[in-house]
């Protein structure tokens, strides 16, 4: 298969086109369902799914808790397996960027430095947990979405809106929970292979299930390894015309126990290495090298969870994670190590559930020469009511941080099912970011500091029956004491420091739908947003004011094909508003067929028109790309 590398073409804007049909589209779904009226099941998620989630699946995220969905009141969205597998993407962020109020940016492909933008806020406003272990880098904030591989992930939880009153610090723009296949049944063995344009390939192994009386044990594991030989990442400047490819090999493991009909006892381990090229912007023609970046990322927990009584149950649980970013042969290495501690409580009497929460978390970094640590301790509580058409959620956490001692976040949730399938939203929440170690401690550090805090008003109208489901939000949240890279002042370096000088504010308005019509299952969401810089009155960098997504689904003889557009407005690559990234509206098909009783081949191409736009300035994206996937997985 010929391989392609991007040339540096002119970028036109081309998002508008599209987003009127999106609008349309979704005004279309108002008026369609407004005539439908039989119960009082109560909406409240679009999943990008060709399945539609059932009201009576669970969530974690939203409380921390196991909840069916028709009891939450959160702006949430999941993606399960079989959506993941027939997205035919190499990355978690690429997965991401299909679903309501998420955008990415990132510094050319797969493996190189990636961002997601959950409704505008900066990546580091994303509070990110595999399995419930919480992983966050202390050098530049937020989860380092290239280090986390997707052919581990088997559902993915989104919490749109400020969570600090569950989670604490971070969790300012949203919540995002990973997870990992869980065992069950008899034994359950998989493998898998596929190849693409630029080189890429792809093997993937492994087995689940459950094993004692009545399957007392569960376990999964799963290996994976990909290369790919990629593109040149840069498509200007000085830098090395090289093609830029990634190696990858990642596995996971999750064992549970059931002790016996109160107790469980659970394990989890996933671990990843990304070795990924890119061009070094202190590029010499004259001594041309192969620039490396090195991630390396492990995550591990033990949980016990006990059901005291039909209304009372805890959980206690130990997390580990290490996060590690080395570049070579220009050297420079990271290391950010967390572990956390939890003792959840949970009481449920009626329609009311109460809950109250210990937790402990401890983060470190190495970055020579900062060897530096700190903790926080937090005591978190909260109240659900579900009964008839009333929903309340209410939460309150306390944060001690070792370091700048502590703050209090709180939120309220209510919503009214004021008509069959029908249900309206209300929500207030604030929520705060502590500044990295790297913020304090470096060259450029500031030791003085002060959280990142943040105040949410937002305001939903959901609809769900059978396979069809609408949903729009409108959303105001505003950031004080923004760290921002400033002038010359109370740090080592002459170039500049960190300083609480910014503020911010993202607002917008989000539309997502879902319809069944006539064997198409029709997803889309639409994104009109202004996330900007309040004392400059600036558009934030790499965030537009508008994108969407317009897909459909169907089943023609033994074939289920996808197509997808992914479109964005302009956006621009500084904070100054000076360099402009043109929209963009990219096509993507899918086709997926049972070729054998236990195969399973799975066909993708994205950007069919070969379109070229860029996520970032100066960096290329891959163009028209090509996968194809066999798996066996015996029945």
């Amino acid at each position: 298969m010929k391989n392609r590398t991007p040339r540096a073409r002119r970028v036109r804007s081309v998002a508008p086109l599209c987003l009127r049909p999106c609008v349309l589209a979704v005004l279309s779904l108002v008026s369609a369902h407004a005539v439908q009226a039989q119960s009082l099941a109560a909406p409240v998620l679009l999943a990008q799914n060709a399945r539609m989630p059932s009201l009576q699946d669970t969530v974690v995220t939203a409380t921390r808790t196991e909840q069916p969905l028709a009891d939450l009141v959160a702006d949430v969205s999941i993606v399960d397996r079989e959506t993941i597998e027939g997205s035919g993407a190499t990355g978690l962020a690429d997965v991401l960027a299909r679903l309501p109020g998420i955008e990415i940016s990132r510094n050319g492909g797969v493996g190189n430095a990636s961002s997601v933008f959950l409704r505008g806020a900066e990546s580091r406003f994303t509070a990110v947990y595999i399995d419930g272990v919480r992983i966050d880098s202390q050098s530049t904030g937020g989860a380092q979405w290239e280090q986390i591989p997707l052919s581990q992930i088997d559902r993915i939880e989104v919490l749109r809106g400020p969570a600090a009153a569950v989670y604490g610090s971070d969790a300012i723009g949203g919540v995002i929970q990973l997870f990992t296949r869980r065992g069950e049944g008899p034994a359950k063995p998989y493998v898998g292979v596929g190849i693409g344009n630029q080189g890429t390939r792809k093997i993937e192994a492994g087995v689940s299930g459950s094993a004692g009386q009545d399957g007392a044990f569960d376990y999964s594991l799963g290996i994976a390894r990909e290369i790919s030989d990629g593109f040149d990442v840069k498509v200007s400047g000085a830098h090395n015309p090289d093609r830029d490819g990634y190696r990858s090999t990642s596995g996971n493991a999750r064992l549970g126990l059931r002790i016996n009909a109160q107790h469980r006892l659970d394990a989890t381990l996933l671990a990843s290495r990304m070795n990924a090229g890119y061009d070094n912007t202190s590029f010499s023609a004259a001594r041309p090298v192969d620039d490396r970046s090195l991630n390396r990322l492990r995550t591990a927990g033990l949980a016990w969870a006990a059901q005291w009584s039909d209304a009372y149950s805890t959980r206690v649980s130990v997390t580990d994670s290490v996060n590690r970013y080395e570049t070579t042969p220009s050297p420079y290495l990271t290391e950010t190590k967390l572990r956390g501690y939890l003792w959840q409580n949970d009481l449920r009497w009626g329609a009311h559930r109460f809950s109250a929460a210990l937790e402990r978390r401890e983060d470190e970094l190495q970055n020579d020469p900062i060897d530096r640590s700190r903790s926080q301790n937090a005591l978190a509580l909260g109240y659900g009511f579900n009964a008839g058409r009333h929903a309340v959620q209410l939460n309150a956490r306390h944060d001690s941080d070792s370091e700048f001692g502590g703050k209090d976040t709180g939120s309220a949730s209510y919503g009214y099912a004021f008509a069959p399938h029908w249900r309206a939203t209300a929500s207030v929440g604030t929520a705060f970011r502590a500044p990295t170690l790297y913020h304090r401690f470096s060259e450029y550090g500031v030791a003085t500091l002060q959280p990142e805090t943040s105040r949410n008003a937002e305001l939903g109208l959901r609809y769900a029956q059978d396979r069809s489901s609408f949903s729009v939000v409108a959303y105001r949240n505003r950031v004080s004491n923004l760290i921002s890279f400033a002038g010359a002042g109370a740090c080592a370096s002459p170039f500049g420091c960190y300083a609480n000088t910014a503020r911010a504010q993202y607002e917008g308005v989000t539309f997502a739908g879902s319809y069944h019509l006539s064997g198409v299952q029709l997803h889309g969401s639409l994104d009109l947003q202004n996330p900007r810089d309040l004392d400059t009155g600036k558009q934030l960098a790499r965030r537009a004011k508008r994108h969407a997504t317009l897909g459909a689904d169907t089943r023609i003889a033994d074939w289920t094909l996808g197509a997808e557009v992914q479109a964005s407005g302009r956006r621009f690559d500084t904070v100054a508003n000076t360099n402009v990234l043109g929209g963009y509206a990219l096509v993507n098909l899918s086709a997926s067929t049972r070729i054998a009783r236990d195969y399973t081949l799975l066909a993708r191409i994205d950007n069919v028109a070969d379109k070229d736009y860029q996520l970032a300035r100066t960096y290329a994206t891959p163009g028209r790309t090509l996968y194809v996937g066999l798996k066996w997985a015996p029945l």
